[in-house]
């Protein structure tokens, strides 16, 4: 059974053209990182689930509040190297950033410590150019970036 996954990318117009909202990835795995450890806010959907109802309730988990409402463009979809595949839709609002609250996932931390700790899927979120998402992004996702200035003419 294929693992598919459903995400929203957010964007609004700035300064130097397009910005879209990235979430940093939690975890102690990312922690240290910045390049290629972004995220457009995503997570997992079954089979029979309206892909655009678990992108709006994926953004709604990690980034603890519902998107704004707007029409929809679907982006299509990637598929990640480890075999999910990820359909994400642009949806254009603005959102603030700086006051998210992600849910959290449970790991054992450190290796084979014993211990469980709890992490949020997205640690922090923010607001870049396209280019600078280019960078942020997990190559993975770049696509979409590329999809979404290519639409809006920019």
């Amino acid at each position: 059974m294929p693992v598919l996954s459903a995400g929203l990318l957010l964007h609004r117009p700035g300064p130097g053209g397009i910005e879209v909202l990235l979430g940093h990835m939690g975890g102690p795995f990312w922690a240290k990182k910045d390049d290629a450890a972004w995220s457009v806010p995503k997570g997992e959907h079954g089979p029979a689930e309206d892909p655009l109802t678990a992108a709006r309730r994926e953004f709604t988990e990690e980034m603890g509040s519902p998107p704004p409402d707007g029409p929809l463009r679907e982006l299509g979809s990637v598929r990640m190297r480890g075999g999910k595949t990820i359909t994400v839709f642009a949806l254009e609002g603005d959102f603030d950033a700086d006051h998210i609250e992600s849910n959290h996932f449970t790991i054992e931390w450190p290796p084979k410590s014993g211990r469980i700790a709890s992490f949020p899927e997205i640690d922090r979120a923010a607001w870049f150019d396209a280019d600078t998402a280019r960078r942020k992004l997990v190559a993975a996702q770049v696509p979409f970036v590329d999809r979404l200035v290519e639409g809006c003419g920019g």
